[in-house]
This record gives C-alpha cells, structure tokens and sequence, in this order.
C-alpha cells in the first residue's frame, strides 16, 4: 500500500469515491498524546486532497470478544487528538475512516464480507449525528454481503487463494517486486539477525510461563516494530512474518497482543 496507485485504488473501490491524490504523511505514524499516555502505530495512514484521513490496519489475531472494537475507538480518538492542534475548532475536524483488514470474523456468526459503522440516532431512523467518522471491518472469511468485485478478490487474496482479476493481480505482483527487492532483502537479514542476537540474550527457558510479565519491554517492542513492518512492506500475514524472523512460539504469544 505504498504504491499510490494501487493504494488508491483500494480505497476508491472500498469505499465507493473519486480520489484524485493522496498523501503520505508518514510511512507506519506514530501518534503518541503524551509519555504517559498509550501511543499507536498505524499501518497505513493516508490524506486525500480534500483532507479526509484514512487508516487501514491488518489484523490476524482474534482476540476476546469487544477488543476490536474499542481498538478503533481508541484509534479515532488519537487521530482526531493528532490533526486538531492546540487553539484549532472543533469544525477543522476532518472526516476519517478507520479500516480494520481481518482474517477471521470480528462479529462471529455474522459472517459478513463488510462492516461499516457510524454514529446514529436510536431514536430517529435515518438521523445522522454527522460527526464524519466512520469505522470499517472486511472479514475475508465472510459470504454475506455485497462489496465491489475487486474487493472480494482482493479479500480472497488476503485470505490466501491465488490472484484473480487485473487489480488484485497488480497487488500480487507488488508483492513479489518488494519481496525481490534488495534492499529490502538485505533489511530483512539484518532483522533477522537482530533478533537472533537478540533471542540468545533471552530469558531462562524455566522461566518461559512467566513471559508476559517477564519479558524486557524493549526487546518485545523490537519485535513488535519488526514484525508489523514485515506484514506492511510484503503484505504477508503476521505468522509468515514471524516464521521468517525466527520468533519463538513463546514469544509470539506475547508480541501478538501488543499488534
């Protein structure tokens, strides 16, 4: 999605508008409010020309009921915090959209290809409280539903089935350019060396139970930092990310509940 083209293309065909450019602000923004407050990685956070702020994350673990959710609600409040500067109004607030690409189904039983969600009136069918935000879930399980065709492939693709279609194909061969690229390789094998040295800094094996609480704090963000710019530069999903890092099942679980 670091190809304007191709990054363009999707959110046209998600969510049904002309775009004529889009910006990247930064590649993985970080927002943090404050040292103490809890910060956010976004996987890809892009502009358009009129302003509105889009941010699309991958997602592969399915946690407890709820979280998902609250994720993007905790997302759109450090975006908002983000764009609204000390002295700006409330009126400057631009629409957003936070898009959550998952592997599983967020609403189990639903099983719908499409979420969207946005703030309305209980008591007034058809009343909008006009806010400008809107929170999306693909599931690329999902079989309910009607999406634009090029995103049911792609949501396919993503699920793991082979390419089809013109768009979907371009995003594939993307893949396979990034994945062939040496500067990308050679970044790759530094990682992974990285955290080989990094692992043979661990813990005491007896002490593996205890790693949730155990766990150096750095060395687990290291990873976390490594593993989500894996899955944004290739488009794997996190468990090949972490195959080809080397991260111990120990350690996976821990650094799947920080992505």
């Amino acid at each position: 999605m670091q190809n304007p083209r191709l990054c363009k293309r999707l959110i046209e065909k998600l969510l049904r508008i002309k775009v004529k450019h889009i910006t990247y602000p930064a590649a993985e923004k970080t927002i943090e409010a404050s040292p103490t407050q809890k910060g956010i990685r976004l996987d890809l956070y892009v502009e358009t020309e009129d302003g509105t702020i889009i941010d699309i994350e991958m997602q592969t673990a399915d946690k407890s009921l709820g979280w998902l959710p609250k994720r993007t609600r905790y997302y759109q409040a450090m975006i908002d915090l983000n764009v609204l500067g000390k002295g700006k109004d409330y009126i400057e607030l631009k629409m957003s959209f936070v898009i959550f690409i998952c592997t599983f189904d967020p609403f189990p039983e639903s099983n719908r290809k499409m979420y969207t969600f946005s703030n309305r009136c209980h008591e007034q069918d058809g009343l909008e409280l006009g806010d400008e935000t809107v929170k999306i879930f693909l599931n690329t399980k999902g079989t309910m539903g009607d999406v634009d065709e090029d995103i049911d492939k792609f949501l396919a693709y993503v699920d793991g089935k082979a390419a089809e279609g013109e768009f979907t194909q371009d995003i594939a061969a993307e893949v396979e350019r990034i994945k062939q690229h040496n500067e990308t390789r050679v970044e790759y094998m530094t990682l992974m060396m990285e955290l080989k040295e990094q692992r043979r800094e661990g813990y005491d094996e007896g002490r593996i139970a205890g790693r949730n609480e155990g766990m150096n704090e750095g060395r687990v963000d290291n990873i976390v930092n490594n593993v989500r710019s894996l899955v944004a530069e290739t488009g794997w999903s996190t468990d090949r990310a972490f195959d080809v890092l080397h991260v111990s099942p120990e350690d996976r679980v821990v650094v799947i509940t920080r992505l």
